[in-house]
């Protein structure tokens, strides 16, 4: 792999906002991940070092090829998910990606459904 390639940019840029960004107990961490044809959602508490909700595009949501409506929904999955666990309020995590297409798709269904962030 190339000294600059994309991923190891991407993964430098994760470790310095996580240098920053703490989920808490009363405030965790959702974080994502985006694959080439899924996208995952995790919200996490890093006080204790557990996932308390995680929530992908692999299971339900393989029949639709609109990536962006698919990311809308598990946005949606995960703060539905969160909301069972009485979590309203998260740190977004968007682990190095740009806030566009698939990441803010994410976000702003796991907003329409209830998470603050």
């Amino acid at each position: 792999m190339p000294k600059n390639s994309r991923l190891l940019n991407r993964k430098a840029k994760h470790e310095r906002v996580r240098k920053k960004i703490k989920g808490t107990a009363e405030r965790p961490r959702l974080t994502i991940f985006r694959s080439l044809k899924c996208i995952y959602a995790q919200i996490i508490d890093d006080s204790q070092g557990n996932t308390i909700v995680s929530a992908s595009s692999l299971k339900g949501f393989s029949g639709s090829r609109d990536s962006l409506l698919v990311a809308r929904e598990v946005g949606k999955l995960v703060a539905q998910l969160a909301a069972q666990k009485d979590i309203r309020k998260v740190v977004f995590d968007r682990s190095g990606y740009l806030y566009h297409g698939r990441v803010k798709a994410l976000a702003d269904g796991a907003r329409e459904a209830g998470l603050e962030f």
